[in-house]
């Protein structure tokens, strides 16, 4: 009997983004509203207190955007990093790397020989993709995306 495909839905998905949008949109609305209290404690006319509060907006969500981007774009570096350094691993030395994931399966809880199915089994289907998940903790959904951070 072949597999059904997984369709529920789940949020986990979205973590990348709304932790950009959550943190960008506390930040801009904690310092944009300090600047104009500020403004307005100084006895700037209301022309005054709105055009630097615009001006706020503007330079704080440039710079939330430009910080996320490079902080994002460095995570999204280093894992590119390690997805090589894995797959030079798995050319020169396939069984240790193996061996490696076997025992990811045995500290889950699988048996010693159900976890070295499950490793030769995964790495025939995609053995970068499979160290990549249970190695390096890397996924589809976790994976660095710096435009999509600076845009939230």
């Amino acid at each position: 009997m072949e597999a059904q495909p997984h369709h529920a839905v789940h949020y986990v998905n979205r973590v990348g983004w709304l932790r950009a949008a959550v943190l960008g949109a506390n930040d801009g609305i904690v310092s944009t509203a300090s600047l104009m209290t500020g403004i307005a404690a100084s006895g700037a006319s209301a022309q005054a207190i709105l055009l630097s509060g615009i001006a706020a907006l503007v330079a704080g969500a440039m710079s939330m955007a430009a910080g996320e981007y490079v902080s994002v774009s460095a995570q999204a570096d280093t894992e590119r990093a390690d997805l090589a350094k894995e797959a030079k691993a798995l050319r020169t030395q396939p069984h240790a790397e193996w061996a490696e994931l076997r025992d990811i399966y045995v500290e889950r809880g699988l048996t010693l020989a159900l976890a070295g199915q499950v490793a030769e089994q995964l790495m025939a289907a995609d053995a970068l993709g499979a160290h990549a998940r249970d190695e390096l903790g890397i996924s589809e959904v976790a994976t660095a995306r710096p435009v999509q951070a600076a845009l939230a």
